[in-house]
């Protein structure tokens, strides 16, 4: 009974497509309906019964529906000609009559909506699960935009209210005189309304329909102590705040950035909260490896494993500390640009520009061989080796602060060269983000088009070169005529107050980091460079500069190092302990002789004591692997097993990398000139 009653009620519904537009259509539908029903062969009055007034009742509804549509129509066409109405009466009287026609339509589209689901799950095949799964899509879109459409719905009715409530005030201030004071208050009131108006982006409308938006749908969960009755009145506040946290189906967790109301002050205390917890708990951290002789940064990044996922998982706005932690980046490489000024990158400059391609080339040339033995895709084993061939700056950064910057007469300084082939390295990064989305294609090209994907490559390499070339022809500029006049402006107007100096530094260094990231090159190098072209004003200035920028990028470098703890995980160190070291330590001595070969290859005779101390402060993985191996886990490239092998013997290495600094240099410099740099 159950079937022939959709096959007639189906027949009902999708004849007329959803369109029906009058009764007798209507009445035609329903005897064809119950023609094709008596055509089965049914044979029991009840079935006939059930089906003949299931058919009417339908029709009935949708009759009743056009006659409410037609009296609604001609309510509102009343309303707009009675003069005796104010306009805010009308717009709320006319705003609720669309309100509910639209109620009346989307209630008759659901109806067929879900006949036409029920068709498409009794002709799908159960034993398809791809064919169930792109069911379930449908289904779920489906109730997406009925849920959108609700939304918008419930936003139109309390807009409605609204108006309904200007209207009474209107009609309230019509019967009674106004004080002077509710005169003013009535006119601050009004420009309110205006100003909020005015500043309302109407963010959700405006990119709904845009290309590539996707409806999800997301739990809005409250404070931990959601259940305790003495914070029901700060969760009400921070409701209307915005405040509250969203996760979607993915367990993506998201927090306000740009609120409605504009006009009220807002803060993310759980940010505030996490950034005071790692300050507190970077100290002890910090202190007991100074007190155990290792640097302390290896205590900010054991404060960031004890506060993440893997420790007491307390951070909880992580994509935001990880953004904090990278001014601490910026302001490091921008000291270390301080001490490095162009006559020393001027000294060093073939070594710094060969030593790292050579480099980089070897380790892709070793990690395709390995990659055809063990069966590895190219573009896999391209993007491992490349982003293994990278050292940290900041690390050897710390390792160089205070360390000999000249050993003997007429020799390379080894700090020059090390710095140098570091900032290439940076350059490289720069090169290899803007080839990723190439090399992501390439992973899934055919034969036919890879000329194609070479000669795009090629043309990539050609405008990071072009972009290279512009920023040192604008370096060259500011250098010649620009930074000198400023920084004696700068210092004209900082004489006894810092804040002027601080905030004119720190403004050219992101003017440099903007210029490099419009030219598609890294924004490291831009703070680098930065530093490099203020050094160039003599010795005294970059004393008291440094004076200044220490402090804050001390701050944000903790920051950063416990930012990188977030993305440690001892648990899976500790499962795969000796697979994890013995990669580590193949990666660490292949990177040191791969090293200690190029540089023995393009280093003077003279020099070539140094290449152990460089080839030391380059056998360790830079940080920025974890970016690149999270932008390539989401394209696809790698998966998520190797995704956490490349974090685990990065940090490893990391750890590893004091030791064989200390080691070379107590093998290579003398010890009356040698100082410690960790």
């Amino acid at each position: 009974m159950k079937a022939t009653g959709f096959i007639s009620l189906w027949t009902l519904v999708s004849l007329p497509c959803g369109q029906l537009a009058n009764p007798a259509e209507h009445e035609d539908v329903v005897k064809h309906a119950i023609k094709l029903h008596r055509g089965k062969g049914a044979v029991i009055t009840q079935r006939k019964q059930w089906v003949l007034e299931s058919c009417r009742k339908l029709s009935g509804l949708l009759r009743q529906k056009n006659v409410v549509l037609n009296k609604l129509k001609n309510a509102i066409r009343a309303v707009e000609k009675d003069v005796g109405l104010s306009d805010e009466e009308k717009l709320f009287q006319v705003h609720t009559f669309e309100i509910f026609q639209k109620e009346l339509n989307e209630s008759e589209n659901s109806v067929f909506q879900a006949i036409h689901g029920l068709q498409r799950a009794l002709q799908g095949d159960y034993k398809d699960v791809v064919n169930m799964k792109e069911s379930s899509r449908q289904r779920l879109e489906a109730l997406r935009e009925a849920a959108i459409k609700e939304e918008m719905e419930y936003v139109e009715l309390l807009a409605a209210e609204k108006h309904q409530v200007e209207a009474l005030k209107n009609m309230q201030h019509q019967n009674k005189s106004l004080s002077m004071l509710d005169e003013i208050l009535e006119d601050v009131r009004k420009a309110a309304d205006r100003l909020e108006e005015e500043i309302e982006e109407h963010a959700f409308d405006d990119n709904k329909s845009v290309r590539g938006v996707n409806f999800e749908a997301v739990l809005r969960v409250e404070e931990d102590e959601a259940n305790s009755k003495r914070n029901a009145s700060k969760r009400e506040v921070e409701d209307d705040l915005g405040l509250s946290m969203l996760i979607d189906s993915q367990n993506n967790q998201y927090i306000l950035t740009k609120p409605r109301d504009s006009t009220i002050p807002r803060a993310d205390h759980h940010f505030i909260k996490d950034i005071v917890t790692i300050g507190m708990l970077s100290l002890p951290c910090g202190w007991l490896c100074t007190t155990i002789g290792l640097p302390t940064m290896f205590g900010y990044i054991i404060c960031g494993v004890l506060l993440g996922p893997s420790g007491l998982n307390s951070i909880k706005s992580i994509v935001q500390v990880e953004t904090l932690g990278e001014f601490g980046v910026f302001f490091t490489l921008f000291l270390v640009g301080l001490e490095f000024s162009p006559e020393r990158l001027r000294k060093v400059w073939k070594i710094s520009l060969q030593g790292p391609c050579y480099m980089t080339v070897l380790m892709i040339a070793f990690g395709l061989l390995w990659g055809h033995l063990l069966q590895i895709r190219p573009t896999q084993s391209v993007f491992i080796s490349t982003c293994l061939s990278l050292s940290s700056t900041p690390l050897v950064s710390r390792f160089l602060a205070g360390s000999v910057r000249g050993d003997k007469e007429g020799d390379i300084d080894y700090s020059s060269v090390l710095l140098g082939m570091l900032v290439m390295q940076d350059v490289q990064l720069g090169l290899f983000i803007a080839v990723m989305p190439t090399l992501i294609q390439a992973g899934v090209s055919t034969h036919s088009s890879i000329f194609k994907e070479i000669l795009r490559i090629l043309i990539l390499i050609g405008q990071i070169l072009f972009s290279l070339a512009a920023v040192f022809l604008l370096c060259l500029v500011i250098k010649t005529y620009l930074i000198g006049p400023y920084y004696r402006k700068l210092h004209a107007e900082s004489k006894g107050n810092k804040e002027i100096l601080i905030l004119g530094i720190t403004a050219f260094t992101f003017l440099m980091l903007t210029i490099t990231e419009l030219l598609d090159v890294s924004m490291e190098l831009g703070c680098f460079l930065a530093g490099a072209l203020i050094s160039s004003q003599g010795h005294m200035v970059t004393e008291e500069i440094m004076c200044c920028i220490e402090p804050i990028r001390d701050f944000l470098a903790i920051i950063f190092f416990a930012s990188i703890g977030l993305h440690v995980f001892p648990t899976f160190v500790i499962y795969e302990l000796t697979v994890l070291l013995f990669l580590t330590l193949s990666v660490v001595i292949m990177k040191f002789v791969l090293a200690v070969l190029v540089l023995s290859l393009i280093l003077p005779k003279t020099s070539q004591y140094i290449k152990w101390i460089v080839s030391a402060g380059l056998a360790q993985v830079s940080e920025f692997s974890f970016v690149l191996g999270s932008r390539a886990r989401r394209a696809g490239i790698i998966s998520r097993e190797v995704y956490l092998l490349i974090l685990s013997v990065t940090t490893l290495s990391l750890l590893l990398a004091p030791a064989l600094w200390r080691a070379a240099i107590m093998k290579c410099v003398p010890r009356p000139e040698r100082r410690s740099s960790t």
